[in-house]
């Protein structure tokens, strides 16, 4: 190639590559400053891209499963309120049965205190029926597996037994017609409150302990979620500190590269001199 040539210019095109490949450097910290990440798609590097997006999947995941452990406790704190309900119920039925043992009742007074066992009776009924959430209910026996929230993203479940509250039950042996019309139907009754009473408090302790269960675990979900999340902003998130310092280094060196495009351009004009 001709030293001295208007057809090429070596210069201009080495200050043009230059200029370019600084054009490119700025636009990739600009694309870094305006998203905060400095691996924003597969291009920027596809390896860590990669291991990113899985976790985005496992954090994505990891809220399915707080929904499920969140639905399972409110259920669960449910069924423990009804449960304390009836509780408190079989406790009044029990101080009605224990009245009607009396043997000098007059007939009136026992008939009384039958209504008001028998209506109390019936409440516990109410109670279990209505202790649902979500459509689930934990104490009427209808569920037989109990209830099983998602404990992690492959599919793993933790279970909360039910407990059958319902009169004629498992926990609450009275009967839906228990009476305590007469002594000897007092006296039987009693034991069978008594009994209950029991029963329930058991049932409880196994409902309180399942609640614990779910939120504990829903606390180390979130935990987890939260651990996901801050890994991989570590993989993909751009120091922007950093970036910044970079901005103002590449426009310097980008004003520069035009500057110095510049003076390539101009220099074939000297060669008019050798025509005077």
């Amino acid at each position: 190639m001709a030293l001295n040539s208007v057809n090429t210019n070596s210069g201009a095109l080495v200050a043009l590559q230059n200029l370019q490949s600084t054009n490119a450097e700025l636009a990739t910290v600009q694309s870094r400053i305006n998203t905060g990440k400095k691996v924003n798609s597969a291009k920027d590097n596809g390896a860590i891209w990669a291991i990113a997006q899985g976790q985005r999947g496992e954090i994505s995941a990891l809220g399915a499963v707080k929904d499920s452990l969140a639905r399972g406790q409110s259920a669960v704190d449910v069924s423990l309120a009804a449960g304390e309900s009836v509780s408190d119920l079989l406790v009044q039925l029990k101080e009605k049965a224990l009245a009607a043992t009396d043997k000098s009742l007059t007939t009136s007074a026992r008939k009384a205190l039958n209504e008001d066992f028998k209506s109390i009776r019936d409440q516990i009924g109410t109670v279990v029926t209505n202790a649902k959430f979500n459509g689930v209910n934990l104490i009427n026996g209808s569920l037989t597996n109990g209830y099983q929230a998602l404990s992690n993203t492959t599919g793993s479940t933790i279970k909360v037994a039910s407990e059958n509250m319902s009169l004629s039950g498992t926990v609450v042996t009275l009967t839906k017609t228990e009476s305590i019309g007469t002594g000897t139907l007092a006296s039987s009754t009693l034991a069978k409150v008594e009994a209950s009473i029991n029963n329930v408090s058991a049932s409880l302790a196994r409902l309180g302990t399942g609640s614990k269960s779910l939120e504990t675990h829903q606390t180390f979900v979130g935990k987890l979620a939260d651990a996901l999340e801050v890994g991989v902003g570590n993989l993909v998130d751009a120091d922007l500190a950093k970036e910044s310092a970079r901005l103002q280094s590449l426009q310097t060196k980008q004003q520069l590269g035009v500057q110095a495009l510049s003076i390539a351009n101009s220099s074939t004009s000297v060669l008019l001199g050798l025509f005077r």
